[in-house]
């Protein structure tokens, strides 16, 4: 996914099989996969669904965000930098963790 293309799935889930760039988007009212380095920016539950999760082979993103709920890059920690990751709600806390 090149840089400035977004990409949306309303209604549903998104599957990415190749690598979303710096400066592209991609959305989904459901979960968001990404087999595929994640530079750019992805948003799981897009319209407030909280059990969306965000799934990835390899976290270096500038943006990630659930239901509303969002890391930049600064945010993401160093050791998941580049790992496959996946991203969900607990509670109110985004939270990111390695697969």
């Amino acid at each position: 996914v090149r840089a400035g293309q977004v990409i949306f799935a309303p209604a549903g889930d998104l599957i990415v099989l190749a690598p979303v760039n710096p400066g592209a988007e991609v959305i989904a009212d459901g979960n968001v996969h990404v087999y595929a380095p994640l530079r750019g920016r992805a948003l799981a539950g897009a319209h407030g669904n909280e059990s969306a999760r965000l799934f990835c082979s390899s976290l270096d993103a500038e943006l990630i965000s659930v239901a509303g709920n969002y890391f930049s890059a600064e945010d993401i920690p160093e050791s998941l930098r580049r790992k496959p990751a996946q991203v969900y709600l607990d509670g109110d806390q985004l939270r990111v963790s390695e697969l």
